[in-house]
């Protein structure tokens, strides 16, 4: 009886048993891994360097990585930041040399999390990296701009992965589906509402799936009601280095951009409880501020950093309340994401146009040569003028106007778009007159 009982498999969690075994399975991330993509020619050739895979939870970095090491034979060594040191470095730099020295084999080395290793940590890689000790993969969910050394980043090429999507996760949950050999017990749309709460994240969405399966009785379908229940239901167990952490924030930016009070104050009362550092928190709704609220409410970003003074003023728990104060007035204030859907559509056009001058007469002048090339010619200083407005042109010539920012009609983006639809129209009046003066010459 005891070497049945001991003998016998646990079955492995789903998300796990859905583990893509091929690249082409890895679902939403063909910008990254298609063959005609940067890295898939890297592995069609079979010449790999380091790179960071920057994307948000459950997105498909640990399995991409630990594919790529199948694909070219390379020894694939896995840590994460959260929990090695220098010393677990140091180890796994001697065994990657020994196993080049005695195999000729390359080793792939997977730092997940690697924007919480500090300065001097990061720098450890280098040698190890510029000599071919190791092919470095590093995972993070923060911009790696903001959280690697230039001289790492210097050396890695960076690859964005795409949060999940609807069509996705239903991909997702029909493998499931079949893995599991029955239909998962849910009504559209309660359906729906996973992929909603999922904020992106595959092994969520596949975590709470097999959840559902194990809390449904035999004929049982559950709608949004049960299933709402069966998510508050679940073990408040929580890793700050691991899926609890992110599914706990990812409620409450959910919870934020629904403008759900509630909700949010719910869920950042669970991390705080949980032991998560404030200060994280903070940080993502310093964010949020800045992302989702914008300049429909240009008060939130002033908020969330007079917020976060008076935590590191008054620690916890005094200053706990600074944390949930925050997260009422964002979660109640209007929102907007023009200015960040501005910004890559500015970002776009600006890697596609780099090379283009300004044109000449928004251009200062302070030599003989730039004012006989014209340069400074024509310009106006615009609060000489009765309206303080001259409608000149400010992009290159070759280019002519774009827009990028659309303000939305809430909040105080409405008065935005009321000053930016003004002066478009004087723009144009100017502009007319212009013309008119010219062909009168």
């Amino acid at each position: 009886m005891e070497e049945t009982l001991f003998s016998s498999k646990v079955k492995r969690p789903l998300a796990d048993r859905l583990r893509p075994s091929r690249l082409e399975d890895v679902v939403g991330q063909e910008q990254v891994v298609g063959s005609d993509s940067p890295l898939g020619r890297m592995i069609r050739t079979g010449h790999i360097s380091s790179f960071i895979l920057w994307g948000p939870p459950g997105c498909g970095k640990t399995t991409i990585a630990r594919l790529i090491a199948e694909y070219t034979n390379l020894y694939f060594e896995q840590i994460s930041a959260v929990f090695s040191g220098v010393a677990d470095l140091k180890r796994v730099f001697q065994y990657a040399q020994d196993r080049k020295t005695t195999q000729g084999k390359g080793t792939l080395l997977f730092v997940d999390e690697i924007h919480r290793f500090n300065k001097s940590q990061q720098d450890g890689f280098l040698p190890y990296v510029e000599d071919g000790t190791v092919i470095l993969v590093g995972a993070t969910t923060e911009n790696p701009s903001f959280e690697l050394n230039a001289a790492l980043l210097s050396r890695c090429q960076v690859f964005v992965l795409n949060r999940l999507t609807s069509e996705n996760f239903e991909i997702l949950l029909q493998r499931a589906e079949k893995e599991e050999g029955k239909k998962l017990p849910v009504d559209d749309d309660a359906r729906e509402f996973m992929k909603s709460i999922a904020d992106g994240d595959g092994r969520y969405i596949l975590n709470l799936a097999e959840s559902i399966w194990d809390y449904a009785k035999p004929g049982e379908i559950f709608d949004k009601e049960k299933l709402m229940k069966i998510i508050r239901s679940r073990a408040p167990i929580y890793d700050k280095g691991r899926d609890g952490h992110y599914n706990l924030i990812s409620a409450v930016h959910k919870s934020l951009r629904g403008s759900d009070v509630d909700a949010a104050l719910y869920w950042v009362a669970r991390m705080i409880v949980s032991g998560e550092d404030p200060r994280y928190i903070l940080r993502r709704l310093v964010r949020f501020a800045i992302e989702d609220v914008s300049l429909a409410d240009p008060n939130a970003v002033v908020q969330a950093v007079a917020c976060s003074e008076v935590y590191e003023r008054l620690g916890s728990p005094e200053g706990d309340l600074a944390v949930m104060q925050l997260t009422a007035y964002l979660a109640t204030a209007p929102k907007s994401a023009a200015v960040y859907k501005a910004m890559h559509s500015a970002f776009d056009e600006a890697k596609k146009t780099g090379s283009l001058m300004p044109p000449k007469h928004i251009l200062n002048a302070p030599t003989k040569l730039m004012r006989e090339l014209g340069y400074h010619d024509g310009y106006i200083y615009d609060q000489d003028l009765e309206d303080g407005f001259s409608g000149q042109n400010y992009f290159p010539e070759e280019m002519g106007r774009r827009r990028f920012y659309y303000p939305v009609d809430r909040g105080f983006e409405r008065e935005i778009r009321k000053r930016i639809d003004y002066f478009d129209k004087l723009r144009q009046e100017k502009q007319k007159a212009m013309r008119k003066k010219e062909s009168i010459k």
